[in-house]
């Protein structure tokens, strides 16, 4: 579904080195590794927001770098994405937040958007808040909405950066769940770049880790957590000792 191919990008420092990746269709893919490893940049490179300095993104055997910026807006319908501080708008509601992305990518009528919201915020345990401003939520309640708003064009790649920053242990676990459970009612292939590795890992299909711009691991939960690779080993558990 996702073939990352020598993929480079340089800032004022190398930031992605050579970076080759498939992420099968339907697979639920967990990108982690230390901060200033490459992986926010690596999601934007995937959406084609930042063009990669050598190398090549295919999603579903179509080059997103050789689209036209008109070929790249039609593509980016096909994506979801929930970003770190959720980038809801607090002067719009609930509903229009959510709402946003279809009134911006599709012609649809307000019938059916309204309808769609609805489904969304039932999905995501917050039935009648449509009408609730940003400000009056919870940490937990403006992640739920977030969610809302990546899955309503039910597009078939959904990112996630960081969706449970700042929340409490049990409030993060559960978001991960509903993204879990989200990603499994829709078939879409979704990475998720998380700090939270106790709960991230307990969602996922397969993990990715980036170091120093470098992914040095790819494999399942399972070999994750087994794998004997230094670095893998002292991140996935938390040891103090190792060569990060």
């Amino acid at each position: 579904m996702i073939v990352i191919e020598h993929l480079s990008k340089s800032f004022a420092q190398p930031v992605l080195l050579d970076v080759n990746l498939h992420i099968p269709k339907g697979c639920l893919y967990g990108l982690i590794g230390p901060g200033a490893s490459g992986k926010s940049v690596l999601l934007k490179v995937i959406t084609g927001l930042l063009r990669p300095d050598s190398g090549r993104v295919l999603v579903g055997g179509q080059d997103v770098h050789a689209l036209s910026e008109l070929e790249l807006q039609i593509f980016r319908k096909r994506f979801g994405m929930l970003f770190q501080n959720n980038a809801l708008f607090d002067y719009l509601t609930v509903g229009e937040n959510i709402a946003f992305p279809l009134r911006r990518l599709f012609q649809l009528d307000e019938a059916e958007i309204r309808e769609r919201v609805e489904e969304r915020l039932r999905a995501v345990s917050l039935p009648g808040f449509a009408d609730r401003l940003p400000a009056g939520l919870s940490g937990g309640q403006k992640k739920r909405v977030g969610v809302a708003r990546a899955t309503i064009t039910k597009a078939e790649i959904v990112l996630y950066d960081e969706p449970a920053a700042g929340l409490d242990p049990v409030t993060s676990q559960r978001i991960f769940e509903l993204l879990r459970d989200e990603q499994r009612a829709s078939g879409a292939t979704v990475i998720m770049v998380s700090s939270d590795l106790d709960r991230l890992l307990t969602v996922t299909d397969r993990v990715g880790m980036m170091y120093k711009g470098r992914l040095i691991f790819d494999g399942t939960t399972q070999e994750a957590k087994e794998s004997r690779e230094p670095r893998v080993r002292q991140f996935v558990h938390g040891l103090t000792e190792g060569p990060l």
